[in-house]
């Protein structure tokens, strides 16, 4: 189980926050990610892995005027 900005998701199996962002529908060129307090690069999405206890914030860019 993990924690996406406050909400409980079950996890299957061990996947990349890159996976998960895709699987989830999330538009990663306008995002960024908090992983357990840190700021995840974008150029580390492929590689960061997501285990049962992780919380994430997931914030979405809008623009405007």
């Amino acid at each position: 189980m993990i924690r996406v900005n406050g909400e409980e998701k079950h996890l299957e199996n061990e996947i990349t926050l890159q996976d998960f962002l895709e699987q989830e529908g999330y538009q990663t060129g306008r995002i960024a990610v908090e992983k357990n307090g840190g700021i995840v690069p974008k150029s580390q999405y492929a590689e960061t892995l997501l285990h049962s206890g992780d919380v994430l914030e997931i914030v979405s860019f809008v623009g405007g005027g």
